[in-house]
């Protein structure tokens, strides 16, 4: 089993200063307890430490137990979330995911202790069996037969968005936050981020992939991220009447999640630059986005310039690249792809490992990216990344629901 560690991963994003920069808990110290069962709704319950599983009727109900971590995700949870939906997929008519606590549902993955098993021989295994466990479980996700609904009330990112995000419904609420910072980590958007993002309007996708760049509350479902939204206090009730519905499908579930969400008159807080993102973001390659926001010389062009001269230039180009070409693949082939990134940014010298060095272990705030410059990231090199694995190595998954 992994070991649990805390840290903090803080990251730039327009509109932000360094002080308040938002955090996103990336390991943190697990938490068991007890539930007792619900007479009324004839529930039994299975405790799992980190993860609830609960049979509720014909449903089955997961709660990702980690209030204090922000319901962070280990490989032990991955494991067990696999296993229950597996087993529920042909005997549960609905199934729901969220969190403990009000702050999260899911703030991301166990990236501390991947990097600081890269400093044991073999190291880099531990890694490679945690991207390959959670990448089938997002793409189990993806491909699920019952009605799967994730509640993204609070905190959503990275390993959490990938629990929620190709569900059928995700449901966001004034609290949720959305983000996925990796650049800043020396990573990549991944657990199926280069399917979505790739499918968001326009170019906000690689907006939000390249720069971190966080999402509020209603913004979530504006940007097409989150199906619907409903305040949070009426969580409890939509979740009562999802669960006591007799029969399951689409359009039993559909005026439910109606029912709940009110009339909305919000304009995308992103809205007013979204032509400039347009503008900006469609150029070939990082070093002409830049070009091009600091030809624009807006205040929010300047802002965005020091958010990417910040991340790690070798991240940048492979997740301009792994976005721009996941647009024309399936959510197994991004992921497939993904997952060859990840085990080529297991290593001791690279930007992960940097990066994780300097925001989560010692915290000096100071990465020393290796290649230090775009112009020295080269085709090659990131083309290399890319390259395909032994074929004992690469992703295997089921494909034939797709």
């Amino acid at each position: 089993m992994m070991r649990s560690v805390v840290g903090k991963l803080h990251y730039s994003s327009v509109g932000a200063t360094r002080a308040r920069a938002t955090t996103a808990t990336v390991r943190c110290l697990s938490t068991s307890g007890s539930v007792t069962a619900s007479k009324e709704a004839a529930t039994t319950q299975t405790i799992m430490d980190e993860v609830l599983i609960k049979d509720v009727g014909d449903n089955g109900v997961i709660v990702l137990n980690r209030p204090k971590a922000l319901n962070a995700i280990n490989f032990s949870m991955v494991q067990k979330i696999h296993s229950a939906l597996k087993q529920w997929e042909s005997s549960k008519k609905l199934v729901i995911i969220e969190g403990a606590g009000e702050k999260a549902f899911c703030a991301g993955g166990d990236v501390k202790s991947l990097v600081l098993a890269l400093n044991e021989p073999k190291g880099e295994r531990l890694g490679e069996e945690f991207f390959r466990t959670e990448y089938t479980l997002n793409h189990l996700i993806g491909t699920y037969k019952a009605p799967y609904v994730a509640i993204i009330n609070g905190i959503t990112m990275g390993g959490g968005v990938g629990l929620s995000v190709h569900g059928k419904y995700r449901i966001a609420t004034e609290k949720t936050l959305f983000a996925m910072p990796e650049t800043a980590i020396g990573l990549f958007p991944d657990v199926g981020a280069t399917y979505f993002l790739s499918r968001l309007k326009g170019r906000l996708g690689i907006y939000l992939g390249l720069t971190g760049h966080r999402l509020k509350g209603v913004d979530v479902l504006l940007a097409g991220i989150a199906t619907h939204f409903v305040p949070s206090e009426k969580i409890a009730d939509l979740k009562r009447d999802l669960l006591t519905l007799r029969e399951i499908d689409t359009q039993k579930i559909e005026p439910i999640l109606n029912k709940y969400q009110p009339k909305l008159n919000h304009e995308f807080s992103l809205a007013p630059h979204m032509s400039k993102i347009e503008t900006c973001f469609s150029a070939p390659s990082i070093e002409e986005i830049i070009e091009r926001l600091k030809k624009d010389n807006s205040d929010w062009a300047q802002k965005n310039v020091e958010v990417l001269l910040k991340m790690s230039p070798s991240s940048l180009k492979v997740t301009k690249k792994a976005i721009d070409e996941g647009k024309g693949k399936s959510l197994a082939d991004c992921l497939k792809i993904e997952y060859r990134l990840a085990c080529t940014a297991l290593t001791r010298d690279g930007d992960f490992y940097e990066g994780v060095r300097a925001l989560l272990i010692d915290k000096d705030q100071k990465p020393v990216w290796k290649p230090i410059s775009l112009a020295d990231v080269t085709d090659e090199y990131v083309n290399k990344r890319f390259a395909a694995l032994p074929a004992d190595k690469e992703l295997q998954l089921c494909t034939s629901k797709l």
